[in-house]
């Protein structure tokens, strides 16, 4: 399959994927809306004329199956997107949610399950609507542990546990991409970069200052590989919006808004995707351990 490719650059902001694209009439769902790049691509996606129906945590508990059923129970009326943006990043301890799973793994993955299943009806409504997973160049570092998934054998690693996650959102892509095709939904995942949001509120200044984030004085620094939250959301606009992506499905989108290269995983690489994160077998698989846990009935499957 010959790899995507767009007119956008690293550089490239929402605003400018959405130039001269009027959104009026579109209904689009974004987590994680509160601040950083969900906020970011709630207002470019509102500024193009879409209506966006923001959700955070005071509206809804990700890691909380139950509070993510009563929210989907309550939505009416088609929905054009979903951009699953929310998330936890490199909790220095393991911490588990209420049903037992890693809390980054529910949280960023089966949280967002349950919302885009239980919309599914009302995206497949809308006629031709999108589904966008925010991964994370993370996914490079681990696929998904099915044998030890949450850490109850093996030693509890913050980036281990947030690569699987981010792996976990690029195989909920592929899954989707499969299993609703036949609704005319589409199903892409990206990595939007290095922003500075309240995502790395659980780093600590050493990994920060080693990521060339912090100076010795606990400052903030820009450098070159950072995006702002409004480039950062260039791809999540493009693939939840964009003219330009109508159709395209079960892929995933780099930091500069390129469909990447499929790589060997490991936490030596920097770009592209993991073969683990593509892995159509894996997708099945995670798709049965989310079900399970969601009670054996997800409201679509």
């Amino acid at each position: 399959m010959t790899r995507f490719t767009t007119p956008f650059t690293a550089a490239t902001t929402a605003a400018e994927v959405l130039r001269d694209v009027d959104l009026t009439g579109r209904r689009i769902l974004v987590t994680g809306s509160a601040s950083g790049l969900g906020a970011a691509t709630a207002h470019a996606l509102t500024d193009a004329g879409a209506e966006v129906v923001g959700l955070t945590r005071r509206e809804i508990d990700l890691a909380d199956p139950a509070s993510v059923r009563a929210y989907t129970e309550r939505w009416t009326g088609p929905l054009h997107a979903v951009v699953a943006n929310a998330g936890i990043m490199a909790l220095p301890t393991r911490r588990l949610a209420a049903n037992g799973w890693e809390l980054q793994l529910a949280t960023n993955f089966l949280g967002h399950f349950a919302l885009i299943t239980g919309l599914h009806e009302h995206l497949r409504a809308a006629g031709g609507a999108r589904v966008v997973m925010v991964s994370s160049g993370a996914q490079l570092i681990s696929g998904v542990d099915f044998d030890d998934p949450h850490f109850e054998r093996r030693a509890y690693e913050p980036w281990v546990a947030y690569g699987q996650s981010k792996t976990a959102d690029v195989l909920l892509a592929v899954a989707l991409a499969k299993r609703w095709a036949a609704d005319g939904i589409t199903a892409n995942a990206l990595a939007p970069g290095r922003i500075h949001t309240a995502l790395q509120r659980h780093l600590d200044a050493p990994t920060m200052q080693s990521m060339g984030a912090m100076d010795d004085d606990g400052n903030l620094l820009h450098p070159e590989n950072f995006k702002t939250p409004e480039q950062g959301a260039a791809a999540s606009v493009m693939l939840a919006a964009s003219p330009l992506l109508a159709g395209v499905t079960g892929r995933y989108f780099d930091e500069d808004n390129q469909e990447a290269p499929v790589v060997p995983g490991g936490t030596g690489l920097q770009h592209g995707v993991a073969e683990w994160s593509v892995d159509p077998q894996a997708a099945d698989r995670l798709w049965s351990l989310a079900v399970g846990a969601l009670g054996g009935q997800p409201p679509a499957s």
